[in-house]
């Protein structure tokens, strides 16, 4: 018998609206002004303009000076009004007898005595001056000389230096360019370290992994009796599952370094790069050994290869091919393990997962309520918690969630109450968290009329009387009319107990329960609207898998018309166009019987029905207790779980 996956909480949704939006147009997108060279070129510029500002208000006096020529200074001299007179080089510095400072010049081949006595001055008027010569060595003196030259030069040093870092940082790309930029977490580092209790759930996995852990703390008991460990393990599972946290998991518990890369990390639009940055990786971990590679979403460089994408010598089949060339290039007593992540096995190429390659294969499942309870549990570490939270409730009610869904919902209640000024976390926000993971959050915003209103009510208690009347139907935890995420209202059905493979009985039911909202409008208002196009659609895709996956049509037998579905659709389908016609029949039949189903349900129990949108309309949301009331005080016998029914009996 086909064991289907396992089934996600069914969400009955009713949307909105059934046109189609136009696509936003983007607005166009302009060069930013100037460039990496142009702004150091302007930064150049405007360092030597401060230099030379600095340079001319350090250097220029800060009073103006007079300069006399020297025949002035002689006839000061004679007339005893020049106290003293410094000689610096061919500079005269003259202080006066009233405290004047003045400056001159004399000729730089001739002594100060020998140029005042030519012009007049004799030696007793001279001799009443006092005259000191100052020699021109000395910092200042330098570097007043040698100011403009050195400033000139170092504006130019510059200018060479971010024009050479310009061509030296392009240099450096291309050299660097086939380099692996895989990130490595060293064991040492406690605020990135991540072990199997943080992993909650995953119970077969981990037990699968532990043997890995034992190799790279102590592989000499294994190579002592022959054993050789897998040297590559292939994680499988759905997104979300926690395949990159179980990677690293095992690399916190052995205490090795762990380098990590995206499958995509390796493809570049120039063929070889991905072969050298494989070369490169592999020996990084080869030096750091024992080493754990992670390679996620190999799916990006693993794919078949000969399907004619791309031709036999393009990128990614190199990059493949490097992979494959390393991991048979490893020796019995290498301590380096090859993990990789995907949610894509049935695409990966044969050769990937050959013996002696990746040979392990680890499936990870979506969790149970136990896993979903402990995950749970680990996400609430650090969150306060009201006295109210009951985990296991939360747990119950989220059946198909994975471990990233768990987060988000736990996140999310804590945003909520946040958002609401409170200190805990309490029950009813991670109630609404549930719905805002699940639909999106809430829009207060889209009002709806009156009559849609109804339509909207009518619609879902359509969908909830139906699944509460069939057998093999999901029972009801919630009907709201107030609009979530892309939908106008919701019925939220949930299973008791997980559920790993689903009968015939069971996908008719659904079928009925889905189309229950449409099967109600259709009686009530002799109408339909664009509301249900998106129970149609969750329906007719329902029908083709039972013909074509699961073989569940009487009329064309146990046959499986197609396989696993994929992202792609086929070139061609696998079966003629008489099959197709009559696979288009038996799917029609499905929906059309479960229509009809749902149509005399609903006249049965019109009272009920009745009631429940009228009890829509005035509060916009039931919960499971409230909707089974009204299920009673109309005759209809609500769906209780195995342990309900034995405390009910008992008392």
């Amino acid at each position: 018998m086909p064991t289907p996956r396992p089934r996600l909480a069914r969400r009955s949704t009713r949307s909105g609206s059934g046109k189609k939006q136009k696509p936003g147009i983007k607005p166009p997108r302009f060069p930013k002004f100037g460039s990496s060279f142009t702004g150091n070129l302007i930064s150049t510029i405007l360092i030597f303009l401060l230099l030379m500002s600095l340079y001319t208000l350090f250097s220029s006096p800060g009073t103006k000076i007079q300069d006399i020529p020297l025949s002035q200074v002689a006839q000061d001299v004679s007339a005893g009004k020049v106290a003293a007179i410094k000689v610096s080089g061919d500079r005269l510095n003259l202080t006066y007898t009233d405290g004047t400072v003045r400056t001159s010049r004399k000729d730089p081949a001739a002594a100060l005595a020998q140029t005042l006595t030519a012009y007049g001055v004799t030696p007793t008027e001279l001799s009443k001056t006092a005259i000191t010569i100052e020699g021109e060595s000395g910092w200042y003196f330098w570097l007043t000389t040698l100011a403009p030259v050195l400033l000139s030069f170092l504006f130019f040093a510059l200018l060479f230096w971010f024009l050479s870092r310009q061509v030296k940082g392009a240099g450096m790309q291309a050299f660097s360019f086939g380099q692996s930029k895989a990130r490595m977490t060293d064991p040492a580092d406690t605020t990135q370290r991540v072990t199997f209790a943080d992993v909650a759930g995953a119970r077969e996995a981990k037990e699968e992994l532990v043997e890995i852990v034992d190799f790279l703390k102590n592989p000499k008991k294994f190579l002592d009796i022959g054993a050789r460990i897998p040297k590559g393990i292939l994680l499988m599972g759905a997104p979300g599952t926690g395949k990159t946290l179980l990677a690293r998991a095992v690399a916190g518990e052995a205490g090795v370094p762990f380098f990590s890369i995206s499958g995509s990390e390796f493809v570049e639009m120039f063929v070889g790069v991905g072969a050298s940055r494989v070369r490169d990786l592999f020996q990084m971990a080869k030096r750091a050994a024992p080493a754990i590679i992670f390679v996620d979403e190999i799916d990006a460089v693993g794919r078949v290869r000969g399907s004619g994408v791309g031709g036999g010598n393009d990128e990614r089949e190199q990059t493949l091919n490097q992979i494959l060339v390393e991991m048979d290039g490893f020796e019995p007593t290498e301590k380096v393990i090859v993990m990789a992540a995907s949610n894509r096995p049935d695409v990966l190429d044969p050769a990937l997962l050959r013996p002696g390659r990746f040979d392990r294969r680890v499936v990870i499942d979506l969790p149970d309520r136990r896993d979903r309870e402990e995950i749970l549990m680990i996400h609430a570490r650090k969150k306060p918690l009201g006295p109210d939270v009951d985990l296991t409730v939360i747990a119950e009610r989220t059946p198909g969630f994975s471990g990233a869904e768990l987060y988000s919902l736990m996140n999310e209640a804590a945003i909520l109450a946040a958002r609401e000024s409170r200190t805990e976390v309490t029950q009813y926000d991670l109630i609404r968290s549930i719905e805002k993971v699940m639909l999106g959050p809430e829009r207060k915003s889209h009002m709806l009329s009156a009559k849609e209103k109804k339509i909207t009510a009518y619609h879902e208690a359509g969908h909830a009387l139906v699944s509460s009347v069939l057998p093999y139907a999901d029972p009801v935890h919630k009907i709201s009319i107030i609009s979530r995420g892309r939908a106008a209202g919701y019925t939220l059905k949930l299973p008791f107990e997980d559920k790993k493979m689903q009968s015939k009985k069971e996908f008719l039911d659904d079928i009925a329960s889905t189309l229950g909202g449409f099967a109600a409008e259709e009686m009530i208002f002799n109408d339909v609207t664009t509301g249900p196009h998106n129970d149609l659609a969750v329906a007719t895709a329902l029908a083709r898998d039972m013909v074509v996956r699961y073989g569940m049509s009487a009329a064309l037998g146990p046959v499986a018309f197609a396989g696993e579905r994929t992202s792609a659709p086929p070139i061609h389908e696998p079966y003629s166009q008489e099959v197709a016609a009559k696979i288009d029949a038996e799917i029609s039949r499905m929906i059309e019987e479960g229509k009809t189903r749902a149509h005399k349900l609903l006249e049965k129990h019109r009272g009920a029905l009745d009631a429940i949108s009228g009890r829509l309309i005035e509060v916009e949301t039931l919960e499971r207790d409230d909707f089974e009331k009204l299920l009673i005080a109309n005759g209809i016998t609500p769906k209780k779980k195995e342990e309900e029914e034995k405390t009910v009996v008992a008392a």
